[in-house]
């Protein structure tokens, strides 16, 4: 048996895998967090995958109970997200405009 398999997918020692993907992807990552910080953020993202597909699992096994979403709940909820998308964008730009500026003065949640 594997002793990967007794862990949680966020608990456990670090372990050294393989992994291909194609250079520029690579590149990219480096560029936004350096070399040193490759492993972390490829971390991250695969525990954001995760938890996407345990969603999608959810709302399938939810659908599958009670039925599809009626069609105008799933366009309200949609346009939420287009709303809060342009919002973080926004607040994105802002903050990108200001540079350090745009951190003085915010406080941790």
């Amino acid at each position: 048996m594997d002793s990967s398999s007794s862990y949680q997918s966020d608990e456990g020692p670090a372990q050294k895998v393989s992994v291909s993907m194609p250079a520029g992807r690579i590149a990219a990552v480096k560029a936004r967090v350096g070399a040193r910080g490759f492993s972390a953020y490829i971390s991250a993202a695969v525990e954001r995958q995760i938890q996407r597909d345990l969603l999608e699992e959810l709302l399938q096994a939810n659908e599958a109970e009670t039925g599809p979403i009626p069609q105008e709940m799933h366009d309200r909820a949609a346009q939420a997200f287009r709303s809060a998308e342009a919002l973080a964008a926004q607040e994105h730009a802002d903050e990108a405009g200001q540079g350090e500026d745009a951190w003085h003065g915010r406080e941790a949640s």
